[in-house]
């Protein structure tokens, strides 16, 4: 869990500033990636459930479809396969009121019913809980104390926020990503 922690902190340094939350007044940060590919069935072998893809820049991966993918017979080589995925961090800084930090992970999958045409959606979100544990707006840091209590001081992307914390503040970081997989179209034979 402290890899986890020190990952979204790390996120937290290298993203886009904090905006100020216009009810709140605290700081707050939110950012999101997206990308849609499409690739190309170019191999499937049913028995060892392989499947090859080909992205639009000619580029073949090879992965085994899990027995989950209820649907894998209507997949057949040239067919189009739409993937979508998202990323989306976000941090908000909460009055405190004597929460402790901590960790939940959540995730949701779902997948076509038998008979119906090939397709998954995936989303994940870890949501990990710090607290406020020292500001000092002279040398533009901060300290934050995770889920298993280790303390550790980061810098300030804007001193400004730091203005708006205070000791004891509640940092919920919550990190989602998402992938949406389906046929865009089956050949015809």
């Amino acid at each position: 869990m402290n890899k986890v922690f020190t990952f979204i902190a790390a996120l937290l340094l290298v993203s886009t500033g904090w905006a100020g939350d216009a009810i709140t007044d605290k700081p707050s940060m939110s950012t999101t990636q997206t990308a849609i590919v499409t690739a190309t069935v170019e191999a499937i072998d049913y028995a060892t459930r392989e499947v090859t893809l080909r992205g639009p820049e000619g580029r073949e991966v090879t992965f085994t479809a899990s027995d989950e993918a209820k649907n894998l017979k209507q997949v057949k080589v040239g067919d189009s396969v739409v993937v979508e995925y998202m990323q989306k961090l976000s941090i908000k800084v909460f009055a405190g009121d004597g929460s402790e930090p901590g960790a939940g992970e959540m995730t949701i999958t779902s997948r076509a019913a038998e008979g119906e045409d090939p397709a998954l959606t995936a989303i994940d979100a870890l949501v990990v809980t710090a607290t406020v544990e020292e500001i000092n707006i002279e040398a533009n840091t901060f300290k934050l104390r995770g889920p298993e209590g280790a303390v550790k001081e980061y810098v300030a992307r804007d001193p400004e926020n730091l203005k708006k914390a205070e000791v004891g503040d509640l940092v919920v970081i919550t990190y989602t990503q998402g992938i949406a997989l389906s046929l865009a179209k089956t050949t015809t034979e």
